[in-house]
Order: structure tokens, then sequence, then C-alpha cells
């Protein structure tokens, strides 16, 4: 503790396209962690609180993916995937840190993203960190769906009558979608700039829409129905999965990653939501400390 921190920002080129970085890391580190953000299309910001990581000795790593935040899209729409996702991440690995295994962490579909980066490297992987995570998207809007059903009448009703229309801009609709928010995504009131900045982000650029859809609880896009879970039994290192009480990708989905990952420790941040990094960001990051101290 006490160190000085060092920053270092910039671009680096993975498979043709330039994608942003940021680093923190005191001069002696002992382990590094590479951070992958959700959306998937939102940007590396929401994951600052991550950096705090690095007055304990661990190298934090974020940067945005591609169609993210600073980072370059490419301009075959066919590369929107998991798959070209998971070979961007060795890149960046290969690039940023391939001197020795690192801890990988992800949030929301950033955590699917490293399940399925894991069950391709795991060979270059000391641990795993799944925060709000998924293996199957198809269960996490089950599961978002349960949730409607326990929001206020109005609030329900809203999301459903005009869901199924697609009229994601009406008015009732965008109220009843803020209720959910402030319940399932996150609970600071008001909410960061940095988590502002990503959320942005993923309305300025196509990527949520091209990934995604329109929404949270609406997939339409090239991850719809992408599911792992049978194949998760695969992974065979040291992982923990974090979920917030009150989480959108409720701990329904994070039970159905811990029972099939052997070994694998679930951790439910109380009070908490999606983003329990800044629901509770020290107690977030204690977890993630202890875990990663305890592989050492």
């Amino acid at each position: 503790m006490g160190n000085m921190i060092n920053k270092k920002e910039g671009f680096i080129n993975i498979n043709g396209l330039n994608l942003f970085y940021r680093e923190f890391f005191q001069d002696s580190f002992k382990s590094t962690m590479l951070c992958l953000h959700g959306g998937p299309g939102m940007s590396h910001d929401y994951l600052m609180p991550l950096s705090d990581l690095a007055n304990y000795g661990i190298k934090v790593i974020l940067y945005d993916q591609f169609g993210c935040g600073k980072s370059d899209a490419p301009g075959d729409k066919s590369k929107f995937t998991i798959d070209y996702a998971v070979e961007e991440v060795e890149g960046v690995r290969k690039k940023l840190c391939p001197e020795d295994k690192i801890f990988l962490m992800g949030s929301s579909y950033g955590g699917a993203l490293a399940l399925a980066y894991a069950l391709k490297y795991q060979k270059n992987l000391r641990g795993l960190v799944i925060s709000g995570g998924l293996a199957s998207t198809s269960l996490a809007v089950k599961e978002m769906n349960r949730l409607i059903e326990n929001l206020p009448a109005w609030a329900g009703s809203a999301i459903k009558k005009y869901g199924e229309s697609g009229e994601y801009s009406n008015l009732e609709y965008i109220k009843a979608s803020a209720e959910f928010f402030s319940r399932y995504f996150i609970r600071v009131d008001p909410v960061p700039q940095e988590v502002v900045t990503s959320l942005e982000y993923a309305e300025k650029r196509d990527t949520y829409r091209i990934m995604n859809g329109p929404n949270e609880f609406t997939i339409t896009g090239t991850i719809k129905g992408w599911d792992i879970t049978e194949k998760l039994h695969e992974i065979k290192i040291p992982t923990l999965i974090t979920v917030g009480e009150y989480d959108e990708v409720t701990e329904v989905v994070a039970e159905e990653i811990h029972k099939r990952v052997d070994g694998s420790i679930l951790k439910v941040l109380p009070n908490c939501s999606h983003l329990s990094m800044w629901d509770n960001r020290d107690g977030y990051n204690n977890i993630l400390m202890k875990f990663i101290d305890s592989i050492d």
C-alpha cells in the first residue's frame, strides 16, 4: 500500500483494429488481471473501480472491445460474435502481458466472454473472475423477465406492452425501464459519470444493437440463443463468481455456472445489483483481492 500507481493508456493494434487500453500498476506487482467489460457494446469506463486493486500489487488492464468506446469496429458485420471476441482477448493478452499467466475478469457479457475464452485458452490463465456473468443468454433473459414480473404493476405491464410492440422510445416504457435499472442494474444514485459514459457509448455506437438488441431484456442480436452451459465442466482453473443480491443477471444464473465449474467459489453481494463494483466498491474489491491472493 502507499506505493506510487503508474498509469498508462494508448492504442494497440489487434487483428487490424486499433483498440484503446489503460493499465494501472505499481513498479513491482505480483499478478496481472485483464478486465472485460459488458454490453456487448459498453466501454471499459464503468470498470474503473477495479483500478483500486493496483494498490494491492495487482496490475489491472482495461480495454475497449471492438466497436466499443474509443476502439475501431470491424467493417465486416459477421465478426460481431463471441468467437471473434475470444480471439481479440487472446490478441490483447499476447500484446500486453505475454510473459506470464494472468487472471481474467469479466463483467456481465464480459463474463460470458471470459468463460468462452477460458474454454479455449485456460492454459494462459491463473484464475477467472465472473461478475454478473452468464453462460446462457436464454436463461439470463428468462430470469430478467421474472424480475420484470416482480416490478410494481405499472412498470411490469409497460415493459411487456411496449416491448412486445417494439415501442422502445415510448415514455411509459422508458420510465418503466428506468425503474428496472435502478433496482437491478445499479443502485447508486446519482449514477456515477463512468457508468454514464459507458452507457452513452453503447447508445452511440452500433455494437450493442448488432450483438444484443434494443435493450437488456430483448436479445435479438448475434448473441441470441448463445449457450455454453454444457461445456463449463471443462474449465479446471480457480474461478470466482460474484453476483449482486439484486442483480439483473440473477443468482440463478450464477448458480448454474458455479455448480458446473468444479471448485468454483460463489459470492453473493448483499444490497448490490448488476454493477456491484459501484454498489459496494470496497467490499467487491476485497473479495477479488482475497481470491487472487489465495492463488499466489
